[in-house]
């Protein structure tokens, strides 16, 4: 365990970021999760709203640095090809 004032402010510091953090990537993965779900039923409504949502999590998640931006945007494009499809088919 740190002894240093300045360590143990940094221990406590990196505890509250670490929750941050688990709750944003948690929020983002139920989305991704939503979604996958929507596609695999073959709903393309609800596939769609869940996109829509599932962006905007990415997006958030990426601008706080949970993910790299271009990490967010290879999910997007990978989902947004998995729910065309979904409405090509309906």
């Amino acid at each position: 365990m740190a002894n240093h004032f300045s360590a143990l402010k940094r221990a406590r510091q990196t505890e509250k970021k670490t929750a941050v953090n688990r709750a944003n990537k948690s929020r983002m993965r139920t989305a991704l999760r939503g979604l996958k779900t929507a596609i695999s039923q073959g709903d393309q409504a609800a596939a769609e709203n869940s996109y829509k949502e599932a962006v905007s999590v990415l997006d958030k998640s990426a601008k706080k640095g949970v993910i790299h931006k271009n990490t967010a945007s290879r999910y997007k494009s990978r989902l947004a090809a998995r729910v065309k499809k979904v409405a090509a088919k309906a």
